[in-house]
């Protein structure tokens, strides 16, 4: 079962950029098929996640930690319009914290959700909560 997590920072972000949980979950899909659009490295990978009415080319790229298997993080997003890409500093500083969120274990991630440090996507609710409405 996957699991998938945002970042305090990525949350905030995310609403401003109007992403949901499901572009997250769908974003997921995609790279665990290979879809990727660059590997930096340290187990982040740069993802083009799509914005409703726009498309990839017009949407938003998000710096992802994983090990392509049971845990995904979204730690930071940028729209294509604010910047081109990140920089070698903020490069390294998303290795060292995606270094430390892939290393957690069951009882720290619980911590970590439980201080809102980290925040968990739950696939398929925002569909549940739209049709509950």
């Amino acid at each position: 079962m996957n699991r998938i997590f945002r970042t305090r920072t990525f949350s905030r972000w995310m609403k401003r950029a109007g992403l949901t949980n499901a572009d997250l979950c769908l974003a997921v899909t995609e790279m665990q098929r290979g879809l990727v659009d660059a590997d930096l490295g340290g187990h982040l990978v740069k993802k083009r996640v799509a914005l409703t009415g726009r498309g990839k080319r017009g949407g938003t790229r998000t710096i992802v930690a994983t090990r392509f298997d049971k845990r995904w993080y979204f730690l930071y997003g940028f729209s294509k319009n604010d910047r081109e890409n990140i920089n070698k500093q903020e490069l390294e500083f998303f290795r060292q914290v995606g270094r430390e969120l892939l290393g957690l274990d069951s009882q720290q991630i619980e911590n970590a959700l439980t201080r809102g440090e980290i925040m968990e996507v739950c696939c398929g609710c925002d569909k549940e909560q739209k049709s509950n409405s």
